[in-house]
């Protein structure tokens, strides 16, 4: 297959949960889907699922690590010479209590994962994305990071998707072409590891509006923040 052809996609964390959802519902529309993973090795199901409704590859990928995320970018440059679209959909909870009881270690952990590497990863495809006129950047936050709504427990995780969400707004205002989006995506408390299983939503509803913001027209929104296709506040 001529992956020339195809609009090409990179989702982070892209081997269960709603990254896996979320690879799979962009094979299904037609995207040559890059599915970044720690481990490769154990996620071969996966590429199986992918190939029976579109088509893609595993790319190791820890989003924590700089080499990881250089390495990664050589292969994609060296396979299709571009990317179309960026899920930054990795992600990490630790913890869980309070602001008193989170250690500075699990904050410098989550800010790592949750923001450092998607920082790095929009630094260096964006460019990409400037030189061929296109691109949708997808940033999976969480309510849990609403300034409009703050509330008390996970404060690292709270701390990190405020900061996401800040990520997009100064992105969106550094953009010079057009037809690239960067949004904010709250994907609702999902049945997930992460989730748990108490959660409200199921895996395909929380990966439907990443896949929304993924696909939009050139007449779509960028620079905001939305829930079930609905903008909400930052």
């Amino acid at each position: 297959m001529d992956i020339g052809t195809k609009v090409v996609a990179l989702v982070t964390g892209g081997n269960r949960g709603i990254g896996k959802q979320v690879s799979l519902d962009l094979a299904k529309l037609g995207v040559y889907v890059f599915v970044g993973c720690r481990n490769p090795d154990e996620s071969q199901n996966l590429l199986q699922e992918i190939k029976l409704v579109g088509d893609g590859e595993l790319l190791s990928l820890d989003v924590s690590k700089e080499q990881s995320i250089t390495n990664a970018y050589d292969a994609i440059l060296g396979r299709v010479g571009r990317l179309d679209i960026l899920v930054n959909n990795a992600g990490v909870l630790i913890d869980r209590g309070s602001f008193f009881d989170t250690k500075l270690e699990d904050l410098q952990r989550t800010m790592s994962v949750n923001v450092f590497g998607p920082f790095r990863l929009i630094q260096i495809f964006l460019p990409l994305m400037e030189k061929h006129g296109y691109g949708r950047i997808v940033n999976v936050s969480s309510g849990m990071g609403q300034l409009s709504e703050m509330g008390s427990g996970y404060p690292a995780y709270r701390i990190s998707k405020t900061a996401i969400n800040s990520l997009t707004c100064m992105v969106y205002a550094e953009i010079k072409s057009k037809d690239i989006k960067i949004n904010s995506v709250c994907p609702g408390w999902v049945k997930t590891d992460m989730g748990g299983p108490n959660a409200t939503r199921s895996v395909s509803l929380g990966a439907e509006t990443i896949v929304w913001c993924a696909t939009l027209p050139s007449s779509g929104p960028s620079g905001k923040f939305f829930r079930d296709k609905k903008e909400i506040t930052w």
